[in-house]
């Protein structure tokens, strides 16, 4: 970037000082920041010998899907600065990958979702090192931490690529990587000590300079920790009455709570199990629901605290233990079939299946801490204020018996909370799925069915805004007549020109199956120009096909349209991902 007409240095000055900086990392960038701004104020700035008297500086990348990653990060973060050791704390969303040859002690804090793959943050940065495109790493010393679900069949495979990836590179591990389930809070304030210890070992700081240089992480006093109880208001089933979706619209005041989101952020809902499941848990393990625990009683701690309707393997495993059934042993032993219960079962169909008398104490031990749900929030602060809105598909799962099993969060917003009821939410923020800084610039949205909801808020804060950027939103469901969620809404703003295109997918509604990847090919030339002139990209919904079916559908595009191999159509996609114009928000 020139500076010719802005700066007051010469040519040869502003050269001068190019190369003085382009061998900077983050941290010392962020140091020479600080120092030039001392000077100038006529202060007295920090002794540059702060810098040379260290061996090096701590830089933390995170990756994170739902949060978690990025909490367990800022812990080690503040670790760090308890010990005095520099550090900077940044998403690998922000992060170029090519800085890596100019870092010296790294941690890694990232987590594992779908079927082993990395979150959406750390997808580059994923890739450029898996391609060998960032080259020889050696003297890089590091550390991972990796967050998973040991219930799924490739646990913590993001951290353990990441391992095997800066390994390969030449980079050297100083302290075994922590590969943690879902209770991790303990053990990744544990690991963390121990990385800080072993990095600190090679790592002079001198005097601690700059704090984190590290993305604001916070809008207000709630969090997970602590949740804002808000208001339930509206809830409102939005598809029709011969519709095999029961999708509802609600809406949750945040009146006097303070708290502020943007488009593009969710919104963590803690709920209650049902009491009827509660009941027939404790009915299946013989106990009355009135023995203590550290929760209060048992019948309280199983509604509030802890998971009963997904089912993970430790529990199969765990009963095995217990039990002196032979089939149930037989299950456990058996991977395969282990992974096929967690995914269709919950913990009462297996001691449905199963009888097994237990202590409280044993059930508790069987169950892992109630966690809660986010959703994207469909709904902008510029049109609703004080409220925050929630487009909620209600899972419902039918048994051979007849009976339903349901989804936790979804059917207690939609069945068990009473309106003006108390829900305890708060906001998760993302700041890999916004709106473009320009408001001129195009965007194109991908969102079936619940996927909508982000889109609704993009649409709401760009009419706040008078944006002149085009806006072409691609919508999918079953049948228009049943499932055509906020039709209303999306048709107003077609007749204002604010919806500069839509493009419908109605799968059931002819004989041969029509997705939202069909329409995009459909209209491939048509997209291929709208990304050629700028256009920013995003994708909402269910990731394991969904996502996966559009994201090739837009290789396919931008191959045949842009006249290019798919390694090339590869490459372009990265580039727009890089770019921040390639944005998923999927689950």
């Amino acid at each position: 970037m020139s500076l010719k007409g802005l700066s007051p240095l010469s040519d040869e000055q502003q050269q001068q000082l190019s190369q003085v900086l382009s061998g900077l990392n983050v941290q010392q960038l962020a140091w020479v920041s600080g120092y030039l701004y001392g000077l100038s104020q006529g202060g007295i700035a920090p002794a540059a010998p702060v810098i040379a008297a260290a061996s090096g500086s701590l830089t933390i990348l995170y990756g994170s899907q739902t949060g978690n990653a990025k909490g367990a990060a800022e812990g080690v973060r503040k670790l760090a600065e308890g010990k005095g050791i520099p550090v900077t704390l940044v998403s690998m969303a922000d992060y170029k990958p090519k800085q890596l040859k100019k870092e010296t002690h790294l941690l890694v804090v990232v987590s594992t979702y779908g079927e082993g793959e990395p979150p959406e943050s750390a997808v580059d940065l994923h890739e450029q090192l898996k391609k060998g495109k960032v080259g020889k790493l050696d003297g890089l010393k590091f550390a991972v931490l990796g967050l998973g679900d040991s219930s799924y069949e490739f646990f913590c495979q993001t951290g353990k690529d990441f391992e095997t990836f800066l390994t390969q590179a030449g980079a050297e591990r100083v302290v075994e990587s922590a590969l943690l389930d879902v209770d991790y809070q303990a053990a990744a304030a544990s690991w963390g000590e121990q990385a800080l210890t072993a990095l600190a070992a090679t790592l002079s700081t001198g005097t601690s300079v700059s704090k984190a240089v590290a993305q604001a992480v916070g809008h207000s006093q709630y969090s997970k920790e602590h949740p804002f109880p808000a208001r339930l208001s509206v809830n409102q089933k939005i598809t029709g009455r011969d519709s095999t979706k029961d999708i509802r619209h609600i809406e949750i005041s945040l009146e006097e709570s303070g708290i502020r989101y943007q488009p593009g952020d969710a919104l963590g809902i803690w709920f209650d199990n049902d009491a009827d499941l509660v009941g027939e848990v404790l009915a299946l393990a013989g106990l009355t629901g009135d023995e203590a625990t550290a929760h209060g009683d048992l019948r309280s701690a199983l509604t509030r605290h802890f998971e009963l309707t997904r089912l993970h393997g430790g529990f199969i495993t765990g009963l095995a233990e217990i039990s002196d059934n032979a089939a149930l042993k037989d299950l456990a032993g058996d991977k395969a079939q282990v992974n096929a219960q967690v995914s269709s079962a919950q913990v009462v169909d297996v001691l449905k299946r199963f009888p097994t008398a237990l202590s409280a104490e044993q059930l508790i031990g069987l169950l892992r801490p109630l966690t809660p749900r986010l959703y994207s929030i469909a709904s902008s602060q510029s049109e609703v204020e004080e409220e925050v809105h929630l487009t909620v598909g209600v899972v419902r799962y039918p048994q051979e018996d007849g009976t339903v099993r349901s989804g936790a969060a979804s059917s207690y917003l939609a069945d068990r909370l009473a309106e003006e009821a108390e829900v305890r939410v708060f906001v998760e923020h993302n700041d890999n799925f916004r709106l473009p800084q320009n408001p001129d610039t195009p965007v194109i949205m991908v969102g079936p069915g619940t996927g909508i909801a982000p889109f609704r808020a993009f649409m709401q804060e760009r009419e706040a805004q008078g944006a002149e950027g085009k806006n072409w939103l691609f919508f999918g469901n079953p049948h228009f007549t049943q499932d055509f969620l906020y039709q209303v809404e999306w048709q107003r703003y077609v007749k204002s020109g604010l919806l500069s295109k839509i493009s419908l997918a109605f799968s059931r509604d002819q004989a041969e199956k029509i997705y939202v990847q069909d329409r995009l090919r459909q209209e491939g030339r048509e997209l291929y120009a709208w990304l050629e002139q700028g256009a920013h990209l995003y994708v909402c919904g269910d990731a394991n096909r969904m996502a996966k079916d559009v994201q090739e559908a837009l290789l396919e595009v931008i191959a045949e349209h842009g006249r290019k191999s798919r390694e090339e159509a590869e490459e372009y996609l990265s580039e727009l991902r890089r770019a921040k114009r390639y944005q998923r928000d999927v689950y």
